[in-house]
């Protein structure tokens, strides 16, 4: 591997604004002293001046160092003349760095000779950036010490992208592109070098590679404590900087051997000899490519996205083709790779171009080859005739993009024809092999496309899950082959992670990297994998990394996708929910956001899209989106965040949505319509939430039709004195701002009726069925409520005053009622259900609930304050940040229940049973805590339990009664 480097240190300046320098040409020779002797790097110093001493060039205290000379030096190190390129390309400088604000802000690089009086400012960053898009470097590493150095990062006018070609770098800026940096007092080098030197020494490396990934590390533990704040940007692959390069002794003679990671993270396998010789457990998939290759012209390999495809075409099939020992005279063929991109004909002739020539030939290589593409087939036929091989395998790997990226509908039909007409005129000389997801099998069927589908489906290989043994194989034998060691307990734990995890692949290569890292004595351990959360844990970390890098207006796209992608527990953990891509489109997000969002994510693995056959059409296949796994639904704080946040609202444009798909399925007929309570809280949903959770297309047409079919009553402004309307049916009624007095509504049924700003004074209420009633604003006086039924309804900011019967003794069933911010204090519910229910926010101080069943239901900063709970069931129930100060708890079932940050405090908890409780930061300040079990409670501490009264006799866990300092419960 060839690897130059340039090392600039610029001490003196002639322009007399710009002071001269001590620490520049010292940090220039300490890193290129140190570039050379552990990095394998032909190192060019700039100024280079001859040490007569010792015969050697050293970088040159007051030498000065023109814009020219420093210009010419960069461009022969990024665009070196001639067929030897090197692999590796790094500039390191450090010196004054100049800021022009002039309409335009730019960074400078300032050479000896600059004179901003004159107009010259030095080496331009913008420029510095075009020349990183032009260089053919594959490894580019850039280390700027000046000030205003942030300005290279600024890609916003000249990103030094990749162009279709695969890239690795390392860019390090000392200070924002408006800040100075500085000279450290207690050394010779300025504050980045000198982080820099000691994060690059060999001492710490331990005798393996110090790559860019690694130095960022070091880095930012570093200079957090520094006034200036250094940039970094990485991109691509590892690049390996540093080592020792001392025999490795006894004790560490399998050194050499297991500095090689044999696994490749969320890396495709290449059809590289580094790569191949650690790809396994697709022996039989391989077998299967080759014999499709030898006996026809067209392959398309096809499968989820995180199911290897590109793997086992690079290092599987291409590989195997490269070394001849499968096929006759394959080492003899000519293989060209290329992913179609925004441009897919360009994007096909830069195949065709020798990536050895100089930039001039390539230039007019290029020219030539889009002049031949641009004639479409017989363009293509004359390139492969050309072409001194038997056999040119051409390989678009990661079709899909011809959909995905390229816009121009004429430029991707030109595209198709010139591909599959090309094989009609070349016979075997030309063979075409295509990776695709499966999901965009249905694309390729929406137009004709010269035949596409069709050879598509003739010539397909599906890649489907590896099994077992095959996954097993792939874990296994690359280790053996650098002498690791894994523990067998840890192949299985993670075979068993994997099982039925579809796009799980990528997933799994970058847990056994990170275990790599994280090796001791030459073993991967089981341990360390559940530090690491397994595989799924890299998912969850991989899945904010991701959620970060989107632009802030792609964001909102990405959030509504994975609340789309939930499927709400009710009662039960959120699962995953299989969804059709197409119903993800709607005015909020239109199908080209949906299309580009989720082509991210099924790239970075956070989700797995894939093709159905449709039940309408014998051909039509649709593309269906799915989570990666129920992990990141479970466990992604993120995600978590915003389910919790959205529950109820995504359950109300669920059931709407529901709704208008049966109503569909009942041939739109209007008694499926919506009416009277549902159609004004649908409305009123729509109103408040549509740009946050919009409506599918389906469920607009439903509640449009709802509307101007009205069949509901409305009744406004009633007084009803005295008046008796036992076993009355009021359904589907919107009744607004009324008064009942006195009255009799025995066996009442109010089904899903608005009737809110209500007056129930001293109104016999016995039995009376408010199911999906809107209450909200409704005040209740001293009413009779037994055996009122409430499922389903709103109290919001409703008052019930406490009256004698009020809820006296009545069983109320509140199941799932919502009941935020209602007051209820005083009231007596003892015996009633409240399973599922919200109340969340609630005043309920003082209240009777002996007995009550409140399991699953959200109490989140609900007053208790002074509530009887005695017995009550409060299982799984969230009452994170409650007030439950002196509230009586005594026999009551708080097992599994998020109790974190909640009051507890003077409350009587006897014989309370918090297994599986969450109570971190919770209050037991002076709690009666007597027989409590908190055998299996978590994030439960000493120091919470010592506050509390009777905490020697509560029941806890062997260890937790260590650290209390309590006896054994065996002795």
């Amino acid at each position: 591997m060839s690897r130059d480097a340039l090392v600039v240190g610029i001490n003196t300046y002639s322009y007399e604004r710009l002071s001269h320098l001590t620490a520049p040409a010292q940090d220039a020779e300490a890193i290129a002293t140190l570039l050379k002797d552990y990095g394998e790097f032909n190192v060019r110093r700039l100024p280079g001046v001859k040490d007569k001493q010792n015969n050697t060039i050293r970088v040159g205290q007051k030498t000065q160092v023109s814009l020219t000379q420093l210009e010419e030096a960069i461009v022969q190190l990024f665009k070196p003349e001639g067929k030897n390129i090197p692999d590796t390309a790094l500039l390191y400088f450090s010196g004054h760095g100049l800021r022009k604000n002039k309409g335009i802000q730019e960074g400078f690089l300032a050479t000896s000779d600059v004179n901003p009086d004159l107009g010259n400012w030095g080496i331009r960053l913008k420029w510095l950036r075009e020349l990183m898009q032009e260089s053919p470097i594959r490894q580019q590493i850039i280390w700027l010490d000046c000030c205003y150095s942030g300005e290279l990062l600024n890609f916003a006018e000249a990103d030094p992208g990749d162009r279709g070609k695969r890239r690795d770098r390392c860019f390090i800026a000392a200070s924002r592109e408006f800040e100075v940096a500085y000279e450290t007092i207690s050394s010779n080098h300025s504050v980045l070098t000198e982080a820099l030197l000691q994060a690059l020494d060999p001492k710490w490396n331990s005798g393996t590679w110090l790559t860019n990934y690694t130095l960022i590390d070091v880095l930012n533990q570093r200079l957090q404590a520094f006034p200036q704040r250094p940039l970094f940007a990485n991109s691509g692959g590892a690049i390996n900087l540093t080592r020792t390069w001392q025999a490795p002794t006894l004790e560490s003679s399998h050194s050499v051997v297991t500095s090689i990671c044999p696994y490749r993270g969320l890396q495709y396998f290449d059809c590289t000899p580094e790569d191949a010789q650690y790809f396994y457990g697709r022996q039989a998939l391989t077998d299967q490519l080759l014999e499709k290759v030898r006996a026809g012209n067209f392959l398309a390999v096809v499968g989820a996205s995180g199911s290897g495809k590109s793997s086992v075409v690079r290092a599987g099939l291409l590989y195997q083709l490269k070394l001849g020992r499968r096929l006759s005279g394959s080492e003899t063929w000519q293989i060209k790779i290329f992913q179609p991109g925004e441009h897919p004909l360009k994007s096909l002739a830069l195949a065709f171009v020798d990536s050895e020539l100089s930039g001039i030939d390539r230039a007019s290589q290029l020219a030539k080859a889009e002049e031949l593409i641009a004639k479409k087939a017989e363009g293509l036929r004359y390139l492969t005739d050309a072409a001194d091989t038997k056999r040119v395998l051409l390989v678009a790997d990661q079709f899909e993009e011809a959909f995905t990226l390229c816009k121009d509908i004429t430029e991707r039909q030109q595209f198709f024809e010139c591909l599959l007409g090309a094989l009609e005129k070349t016979g075997d000389k030309l063979c075409l092999v295509l990776t695709m997801r499966a999901d965009f099998f249905g694309k390729c069927a929406e137009q004709e496309y010269s035949g596409l589908a069709q050879q598509i489906q003739q010539n397909l290989v599906t890649v489907t899950p590896m099994n077992s043994e095959e996954l097993k194989r792939a874990i296994e034998i690359p280790a053996k082959l650098v002498e690791l060691k894994i523990e067998p307990q840890l192949v299985s734990q993670m075979l068993a992670d994997v099982e039925n995890a579809p796009g799980s692949l990528p997933l799994l290569q970058y847990t056994l990297t990170e275990l790599w890292k994280q090796r001791t004595d030459n073993c991967l351990r089981v341990n360390i994998y559940a530090q690491l959360g397994g595989v799924m844990g890299t998912l969850r970390k991989r899945a904010t990394e991701v959620y970060n890098s989107f632009p802030k207006q792609q964001q909102a796209t990405v959030r509504y996708i994975f609340l789309s992608l939930t499927q709400l527990g009710e009662g039960t953990e959120d699962t995953r929910r299989r969804i059709l891509k197409q119903d993800l489109v709607n005015a909020r997000y239109p199908e080209e956001l949906i299309n580009e969002v989720v082509q991210r994510l099924a790239d970075e693995k956070l989700i797995v899209t894939t093709e159905i056959v449709a039940k309408r059409g014998e051909t039509q296949r649709v593309a269906v989106v799915d989570v990666a796994h129920e992990a990141l639904i479970r466990h992604w704080s993120l995600l978590r965040e915003w389910l919790d946040e959205n529950r109820e609202f995504l359950r109300q444009k669920r059931k709407i949505e529901v709704a208008a798909q049966e109503w569909l399925d009942k041939g739109k007929r209007k008694d499926y319509l919506f009416q009277g309570l549902r159609l004004a809280e649908a409305e009123d949903f729509k109103e408040k939430h549509a740009d946050s959770f919009p409506l599918s297309s389906l469920a607009e047409e439903f509640l449009f039709e709802s509307k101007v079919n009205p069949s509901q009553t409305s009744i406004q402004t009633i007084n009803i004195d005295n008046s008796e309307l036992i076993n009355s049916i009021f359904n589907e009624v919107q009744i607004k701002s009324f008064h009942f007095d006195t009255g009799s509504f025995t066996g009442v049924t109010f089904a899903n009726t608005n009737i809110n700003n209500a007056y129930f004074d001293e109104v016999d209420l016995t039995g009376v069925n408010f199911i999906n009633t809107n209450l909200i604003n409704t005040h209740i006086e001293k009413s009779d409520l037994t055996g009122i039924t409430l499922i389903g309804s709103k109290l919001i900011r409703a008052y019930i005053e406490q009256g004698e019967q009020a809820f006296q003794n009545s069983e109320v069933n509140l199941s799932g009622c919502d009941l935020r911010n209602v007051n209820l204090s005083g009231c007596h519910l003892c015996g009633s259900i409240l399973s599922q229910a919200n109340l969340s926010n609630a005043n309920l101080c003082e209240i009777n609930l002996i007995g009550t069943d409140l399991s699953s239901s959200d109490l989140s900063k609900v007053n208790l304050n002074k509530a009887n709970l005695s017995g009550a069931n409060l299982s799984q129930v969230n009452l994170s940040g409650a007030d439950l100060s002196d509230s009586n708890l005594c026999g009551a079932n708080l097992d599994d229940s998020n109790l974190s940050t909640a009051n507890f405090s003077g409350a009587k908890l006897i014989g309370a049973k918090f297994n599986g409780a969450n109570l971190q930061f919770s209050e037991l300040n002076d709690a009666d805590i007597m027989a409590c079990d908190f055998n299996a409670a978590i994030n439960l501490t000493p120091k919470q339990i010592k506050v509390a009264k009777n905490w020697q006799y509560g029941q806890y866990n062997e260890d937790f009664r260590k650290e209390l300092g309590l006896a054994s419960d065996t002795q």
